[in-house]
């Protein structure tokens, strides 16, 4: 949901039904009052995958002439690696952020721990690499925010043995005050310092003020993504790979036309894929395309007109994207309709934001339509192999991991849509 704004000088801080299942009280706003640390000190450390075997460690530190330096090796205490990467910093109205740092190390092992220190100094961190092979897990979960439910649900994703997380958009929820993307930053860090997190943008991170501050400012500055390893022009849309998977990372809140860079940008990264490297091909955004809840109706239409021909020609098997706060999940569908050699769509913006749940569904529940619910939770994607996928949402619930939905997936890759598709790709491809 957009923001509400306060306007002061410039802008001053400014199963095919329902589940009937009864949600426990809301919870509040976390208080999480920002610590403050010796200058030098890394706070909200955070990692990304950063092209092939490299990792970004992304940290802040008070101190403006901190180093943008990693130590890091396969032993605790030993060292054997040093990355230097760079920094950055930005101002917003009356706030000034520390130094932003971002190093890339590696070549790094697959499915190996390592323990790095930032800067120099400071505490040791542990991380671990996903895995070269199936089978790989992801947790997933959109719209977080700082509530009492978005602890039980990174609780919960703690809980899970995950690869990567992904999170299509909707992070911190500062909405222009600027000292929440620091709390927020305080809050994942013990999960997103040890698991790489991959991120796509949401409007709650656009904190545009028109003539003074453009979109997106805060959330590039402090949340470097693969962009520049994956071909593209912008930190809000990308693609990565992690074992038999490629993954793209759209933008629901720049150009997506087509005649866009993203557009011309995701013509591109599609050309390259090899589904015999890579047979799941997955994507996420944050505007759901296929949403039966009375929330955000038709707010994704005009994307999905400009880009789903190409996912549905590329042979995308899984769409996942935030926005509503609710859980959905869909039948394969294209172009509105069931169809065999569509993508699976699932909305999952039911991390714990401060607005509370989206409760009422359009009826009758369309014939794509196999699951929805307004509660909190995450999902978790295992790809078992390179042709079949489990997928699993855990409700919060009073604080118990509980598996509400789940679903065995087939990958596209050998069925009978895939001689199709590559005829309809290969057109699209060639076309100016």
């Amino acid at each position: 949901m957009e923001p509400k704004l306060v306007l002061a000088l410039f802008l001053l801080i400014s199963a095919t039904a329902t589940s009937e299942y009864v949600r426990p009280p809301t919870r509040k706003t976390l208080n999480l009052s920002w610590r403050s640390k010796s200058s030098s000190h890394p706070q909200q450390v955070h990692i990304s995958l950063a092209g092939d075997n490299h990792m970004r460690v992304s940290w802040v530190t008070n101190d403006k002439s901190a180093a943008s330096m990693v130590e890091y090796g396969t032993s605790p205490g030993r060292y054997s690696n040093i990355a230097l990467g760079e920094s950055t910093w930005y101002s917003y109205l009356f706030y000034s952020s520390g130094m932003i740092h971002h190093t890339v190390i590696g070549p790094l092992e697959d499915n190996t721990v390592y323990y790095y220190r930032c800067g120099g100094g400071g505490p040791e961190y542990k991380l671990k690499t996903p895995p070269a092979q199936f089978p790989v897990t992801f947790s997933v979960a959109g719209d977080l925010g700082q509530t009492g439910w978005t602890k039980s649900t990174l609780d919960h994703i703690d809980q899970c043995k995950y690869d990567v997380h992904l999170l299509p958009g909707d992070l911190s929820y500062a909405d222009y005050m600027q000292h929440l993307w620091d709390t927020f930053g305080e809050l994942v860090e013990p999960l997103a310092s040890a698991k790489p997190w991959m991120v796509t943008q949401g409007n709650h991170e656009r904190e545009l003020i028109p003539f003074f501050k453009d979109s997106f400012e805060s959330y590039n500055s402090r949340w470097k993504m693969p962009f520049e390893e994956s071909g593209s022009s912008s930190n809000l849309y990308y693609s990565f790979e992690v074992a038999g998977a490629h993954i793209i990372m759209l933008g629901s809140y720049t150009d997506y036309d087509e005649y866009s860079d993203q557009y011309n940008w995701l013509k591109a990264d599609l050309a390259k894929v090899d589904r015999n490297k890579t047979p799941w091909l997955l994507v996420l955004f944050h505007v759901p395309w296929y949403n039966s809840n009375e929330a955000h109706q038709n707010e994704g239409d005009w994307m999905m007109a400009a880009m789903e021909p190409l996912l549905y020609a590329a042979g995308v098997d899984i769409v996942l994207a935030g926005h509503v706060h609710a859980y959905e999940r869909t039948e394969r569908v294209n172009n509105g309709k069931l169809d065999p050699c569509g993508a699976v769509h699932i909305t999952i913006g039911d991390g714990g934001n401060r607005e509370g749940l989206a409760h009422k569904y359009k009826d009758p529940q369309p014939a794509w339509s196999v699951f929805r619910e307004a509660s909190f939770g995450h999902g978790e994607l295992k790809l078992a192999n390179s042709t079949h996928a489990f997928w699993s949402w855990h409700r919060n619930d009073d604080d118990e991991p509980v598996r509400s939905d789940q679903v065995w997936i087939t990958s596209l890759v050998n069925s009978e849509c895939a001689a199709e598709k590559k005829l309809g790709l290969r057109k699209i491809l060639m076309e100016p």
